[in-house]
């Protein structure tokens, strides 16, 4: 009987992919280059299955030229590369990658935040450049946080365990906003109190982004919601790319109308906006918050995981959509 053909569009562990090629035909990638739209689907012709990230956009375009592909695994737990809409209506099942993140994925979200405000950046950068010569008082004085106000919008599972840190090992006040409110167990685990947005935006200290991407939630932080904030507050974006404003966040930061931000995600990355460049009071960081060997591996047999189930079994352990 003939395997089922799979493509698995970016690098990989290579036991990841030794487990698939136990179950299908696998074409890869190892060179890891980044496909354009027209040589994705060159390489999708005949294939049932591929294995993603978040580069490959699954489109209505694609899944057209593409009709004998059946399920993408993405090896995520964000999923804003899918079009989820064409694909349930392709019948093209699409599978991400969640727990096996939460936990990593919360300590470098606690970690930025703790660069953010403290100034690590700065500082660094201050050493590099020869220029600490003497002591000042108020030499890259930044702010608490312990006994601080951790705010927190979006309290799925990564922002439940950034609530913890914060609240457990800092003493922090932790307050926040979600599309709902949670259960009083989970709440009282998290020491969290739900909070209307506009409270959310003119109380926290701290301010962690952790909602998922969608059209609704597009530039949920722009310069109206920055202007609410704390003049001394920091932002943490930990989500994704276009839930703030970048171009806004850049004239706040400049103008401080907030004090600092910490930014793991970008509108149209892996581009930049110039303008946070050029802003001393901002940590960016290359969308790493999975980034540790033991998670990324646990997210790649996650995606494999989906693929052979689905093939084996017709049901994905992790599916976001009904195909």
């Amino acid at each position: 009987m003939n395997k089922p053909k799979i493509l698995v569009a970016r690098a990989v562990f290579p036991e990841v992919l030794a487990k698939l090629a136990q179950h299908f035909d696998v074409e890869s990638n190892p060179a890891d280059e980044l496909w354009t739209p027209a040589q994705l689907i060159a390489k999708l012709q005949g294939k049932q299955g591929v294995f993603t990230t978040g580069s490959e956009r699954i489109d209505a375009a694609l899944l057209t030229a593409c009709p004998s592909l059946k399920i993408c695994a993405n090896m995520a737990v964000g999923y804003n590369n899918f079009d989820l809409d064409a694909m349930t209506a392709a019948g093209v099942l699409g599978t991400n990658t969640p727990d096996v993140l939460t936990e990593t994925t919360a300590d470098f979200g606690f970690a930025l935040l703790m660069a953010t405000a403290r100034r690590m950046a700065e500082a660094e950068h201050f050493l590099r450049a020869g220029q600490w010569t003497r002591w000042s008082y108020d030499m890259l004085a930044g702010s608490d946080i312990h006994g601080s106000t951790l705010g927190i919008l979006g309290m799925g599972r990564i922002g439940q365990g950034i609530a913890r840190r914060g609240a457990h090992g800092f003493g922090m006040k932790v307050i926040y906003h979600n599309r709902s409110r949670l259960d009083t167990a989970t709440e009282a685990e998290c020491k969290a109190s739900f909070v209307s947005k506009e409270e959310l935006l003119k109380t926290a200290d701290h301010l962690v982004l952790v909602l998922p991407y969608s059209a609704s939630s597009h530039h949920a932080i722009g310069a109206s919601e920055l202007a609410q904030m704390k003049p001394t507050a920091t932002l943490i974006n930990i989500a994704r790319g276009g839930i703030v404003d970048d171009a806004a966040l850049a004239v706040a930061l400049r103008n401080k109308t907030i004090a600092a931000a910490g930014l793991d995600v970008f509108e149209g990355e892996p581009s930049v906006h110039p303008d946070l460049l050029t802003v001393p009071n901002v940590v960016l960081t290359p969308h790493i918050a999975s980034a540790t060997m033991p998670t990324r591996l646990a997210m790649a047999n996650l995606a494999a995981d989906n693929l052979i189930e689905f093939f084996i079994k017709n049901k994905a352990l992790t599916p976001v959509n009904h195909a």
